[in-house]
């Protein structure tokens, strides 16, 4: 069991929720097999009691199963009990350790609704979640439940300040743009970017104002960069204008904390042969260095194409039935920790083809599960 040895000590802050004389199965035993299945490709409760019986022999070199494989009823009810925080907690300490040892400069928090996590019945709405993402790395680092009855931004909060950020660079989209948030990780030790829109309307007028009486910017010292991407029949081109100190003169410095530069981007799209543009404005405590900058905020899309995309195409997140109390929260978070896992691993290969590939051949699931390292 020593190859597995970080998952279990990891795993341990999570409280068994059930009642003593209600166990016939070991908690982790339930979660080694639930996460094992879903490293293999599977989606349900249904799928870990059937990855269960099917590889009991193998699971049983590593876990005690003193009344043989759980219940679909049985996985369902434990994932369903599982305090999510406590889950997710697992998750960071699993993740933590890679983020120190292999580095990663910029986090990327945004938020996902699971869209099928509603239960007309009970008049429970939809799951909503705040994932921390690791662009450097492709790693998901942390996940906060965001509150029914709340918005996203005491979740970001609270994920701030359980992550490490000291060094590093967050990224946020508008609904984070939030002068506590940027004090917060400021407060931590960490830059920001943050992407300015209509949820800030003083702030928005006060720096699109500012752009837009640049002009040509021939009287204003500015940087500037440019990239330009082809492929799949799609046509590219985003330009890059950056200020540095014109914060202190719009006074933005004294609400923002530690606000220095201003970044105006616009974004035109040719795809079929029609063209769209848009453009967006951003704050930062970072210096002036335009390129820098322009990576920081491309790197923000990394949670969408890296992370919600493999979620929704690959694992099907959208899809999952799993309503009753924590089972979508807590599912959705061993998501996140199967890609972390699958990334270690995956070589050349896509994610999809490494869950099959752990699917094929226990030797190769076994790889996936040891160690923290990246590889």
């Amino acid at each position: 069991m020593d190859e597995f040895a970080s998952f279990f000590e990891s795993f341990s802050v999570v409280p068994d929720p059930r009642v003593e004389r209600g166990k016939r199965h070991i908690l982790m035993d339930v979660l080694f097999i639930g996460l094992a299945t879903v490293l293999s490709g599977g989606e349900t409760f249904r799928d870990m009691a059937d990855f269960g019986d099917i590889r009991e022999e193998w699971l049983r070199r590593y876990l005690k199963l003193p009344h043989g494989i759980p219940s679909e009823d049985t996985f369902q009810r434990v994932f369903a009990a599982i305090d999510p925080k406590a889950f997710a907690e697992g998750m960071m300490r699993w993740t933590q350790a890679i983020q120190d040892t292999a580095g990663g400069q910029v986090i990327a928090l945004d938020g996902k609704t699971i869209r099928r996590s509603f239960d007309t019945w009970s008049g429970k709405s939809a799951i909503h979640m705040v994932s921390a993402w690791c662009s450097d790395l492709g790693l998901a680092l942390g996940v906060e439940l965001v509150d029914s009855k709340s918005n996203e931004i005491p979740a970001m909060l609270s994920l701030l300040e359980k992550l490490s950020v000291k060094g590093r660079t967050v990224t946020i989209d508008a609904m984070g743009c939030q002068r506590e948030i940027a004090e917060k990780i400021v407060e931590k030790g960490g830059n920001y970017l943050l992407c300015v829109k209509g949820n800030q309307p003083t702030l928005l007028d006060d720096v699109k104002g500012f752009f837009e009486d640049c002009g040509d910017f021939a009287e204003v010292e500015h940087g500037y960069y440019e990239t330009l991407e082809k492929g799949h029949g799609r046509i590219e081109r985003r330009r890059y204008w950056v200020v540095e100190g014109e914060t202190r003169w719009l006074e933005i410095d004294k609400k923002w904390k530690n606000a220095r530069t201003m970044m105006m981007v616009e974004a035109i799209r040719t795809e079929k042969g029609k063209t769209s543009s848009e453009t967006r404005y951003y704050i930062s405590d970072l210096p002036g260095d335009t390129e820098k900058l322009a990576g920081v905020a491309r790197s923000h899309w990394g949670i969408e194409n890296e992370l919600h995309w493999v979620l929704d195409v690959i694992m099907n997140e959208d899809r999952s039935r799993a309503r009753k109390d924590n089972a979508a929260a807590n599912l959705a978070t061993m998501r996140r920790v199967a890609i972390n896992m699958a990334k270690r691993v995956k070589g050349k290969s896509s994610i999809r083809g490494t869950f099959k590939k752990a699917g094929w051949n226990t030797s190769f699931l076994e790889r996936m599960f040891a160690g923290p390292e990246l590889t």
